[in-house]
């Protein structure tokens, strides 16, 4: 078992900042040749790059077309809308869902039929602490962070007989442009801490081993895990 990733190609998705960043420069300190793809690449990205708005299905197959062989394939990018229910427009719900569940599926099922045929390769989704629970006026990201946690365990259940592995990351509440209103309101960010066993919010960097770990032939006989790293969150 080993956590060195020399000779390995990764594409990370939303990989320009926060969590994504955080993964991308942890597979390259392991080794990994790094490709990211994100709505706002440019050639100053430290990483080979491709721009990809993935709320238009259109440009996610496009980009598809475009890329190289990977072995490890982090699907991080997504966004978030916040609105009480009865105030969330179709159209809040169709860009969320379009993001963060339809564009990681068509990556997955795309990049993952190649691996499949290749007989390897590690899928890693970013799914959320809204994988478990349903949070508050965020109805489109809860239901698309749970349906990940699902896409996870039914590619798990198809392709680890044929050498993928399909995972999951749940990050907990983590320092990123994603939590900022929960961060800037001082109630909510109390309670927040209050819960957390560890005592303080995560920053990115607290999710480097985990994204090393399932990239890595040292999670070779894991499969269709979903791996909170969250402080302590759902222990409470």
């Amino acid at each position: 078992m080993t956590a060195d990733l020399s000779g390995k190609t990764a594409l990370v998705t939303g990989a320009r900042r926060g969590i994504g960043r955080a993964a991308a420069r942890a597979l390259a300190d392991s080794g990994a040749e790094v490709v990211g793809v994100s709505a706002s690449a440019s050639d100053a990205d430290e990483f080979r790059s491709f721009r990809c708005d993935f709320g238009d299905r259109r440009a996610v197959h496009e980009l598809v077309a475009l890329l190289p062989e990977v072995d490890i394939l982090v699907l991080n990018a997504g966004t978030i809308e916040r609105k009480p229910a009865v105030d969330h427009a179709d159209e809040l719900w169709d860009r969320v869902l379009e993001v963060n569940l339809t564009a990681p599926f068509v990556l997955a099922r795309e990049l993952g039929r190649r691996m499949v045929e290749r007989g390897g390769g590690k899928i890693i989704f970013v799914a959320s602490m809204l994988s478990f629970q349903g949070g508050i006026t965020v109805p489109s990201y809860a239901a698309s962070k749970s349906a990940i946690a699902g896409l996870t365990r039914a590619l798990a259940n198809e392709w680890a007989s044929r050498g993928v592995n399909v995972n999951a990351i749940a990050p907990g509440y983590i320092r990123t442009d994603n939590t900022r209103a929960l961060q800037d309101d001082e109630a909510r960010s109390r309670q927040i801490l209050d819960r957390i066993p560890a005592g303080r919010w995560g920053v990115p960097d607290d999710l480097r081993g985990a994204f090393v770990f399932l990239a890595s032939s040292a999670s070779d006989y894991v499969h269709g895990t979903v791996l909170p790293v969250d402080g302590g969150w759902l222990a409470r």
